[in-house]
């Protein structure tokens, strides 16, 4: 019998894993295809269910290799979530078509849009032409079931994102953000974007708990700790990156002896990061460019909508 807690997706009624397999790790060249595949099949026959992608993930690697990992009957007892980062319609079109390809399967759980970063990427997005218009058309095709957005670099964009989402009247089923014991005191999602998850009964996916490891380079909390205290917030999922078979078995341990913090442990983890956190040095996904895969690449965003173009003066 699995250790793992199971909680609710927000308004979709789906079970799911507390703790998530972080997809971007399994494509990483010092990672073999056998041990990518291992690392999921062994996570979900241990009861984690929630598997994290992205279609720009190591260059297609990492749903390539998790796609093969989910034959032989996997596929059916995982939750499957990839994110694509067209904004507009045809570039989102054209990346679902590609990870459905490379997943090996029929339907995905849940589609997000990625890197939601600037504060047009919204307005692109819920434009005629954009991005949502595909995933729409994909959930009624049968392609994906639930839609949701994602980002790392400001709490405001996230707020905007929703703001817009609203105006268009649609709420989104997921919301992926950084949650972590350094944001609470950094321009932080916790406390600017969470509450409104909860309102809205959005199901919460947090990442960046460790920060890819940079926040155990602060010397102020443990890997335990950390994925502890992202455990304690009202999140539907905490997704981890995996790239060995030690960091599933620590991500397993984190879950099984979770406990709710008292609000004096909760503080005292606070207190111990507060200093180091203060000015956002160890979640340089927030500081710098260094995370944003978009930036590095505007192509993956597809074109501008036409009659927004047409314009532009000549």
């Amino acid at each position: 019998m699995s250790d793992i807690p199971y909680r609710i997706l927000g308004r979709t009624g789906e079970h799911v894993s507390a703790i998530g397999v972080g997809g971007w790790h399994l494509g990483l060249k010092h990672v073999t295809e056998k041990t990518a595949s291992e690392i999921v099949r062994q996570a979900i026959d241990r009861g984690i269910n929630f598997l994290d992608n992205s279609w720009d993930y190591n260059e297609g690697a990492s749903e390539t290799r998790m796609g093969k990992a989910l034959r032989d009957g996997y596929r059916q007892k995982a939750f499957l979530m990839t994110k694509i980062d067209g904004r507009s319609k045809e570039a989102a079109t054209e990346q679902l078509e590609e990870s459905l390809r490379r997943l090996q399967t029929d339907c995905i759980d849940l589609v997000q849009h990625h890197e939601i970063l600037r504060y047009e990427d919204p307005h692109r997005i819920f434009d005629e032409e954009g991005a949502h218009a595909a995933l729409i058309a994909a959930r009624t095709a049968g392609k994906l079931r639930y839609i949701g957005f994602t980002g790392h670099k400001d709490p405001r964009i996230h707020a905007y994102m929703l703001e817009v989402a609203t105006s268009h009247s649609f709420t989104f089923d997921a919301v992926q953000m950084p949650l972590n014991v350094m944001d609470a005191h950094y321009r932080s999602f916790e406390r600017i974007v969470l509450p409104e998850l909860v309102r809205q009964k959005i199901g919460v996916l947090g990442m960046k708990s460790l920060a890819n490891g940079i926040i155990l380079k602060s010397g102020t909390v443990t890997a335990i700790e950390c994925l502890h205290y992202a455990l304690n917030l009202p999140t539907s999922v905490v997704i981890t990156g995996m790239d060995s078979l030690a960091r599933l078995d620590q991500a397993i341990e984190a879950a099984r002896t979770f406990r709710r913090l008292t609000d004096e442990q909760r503080k005292a983890l606070l207190a111990k990061t507060a200093r180091a956190a203060a000015f956002g040095e160890f979640e340089p996904f927030k500081t710098t460019s260094l995370f944003d895969a978009t930036a590095t690449h505007p192509d993956w965003l597809g074109e501008e909508p036409q009659r927004l173009q047409a314009l532009m003066p000549e």
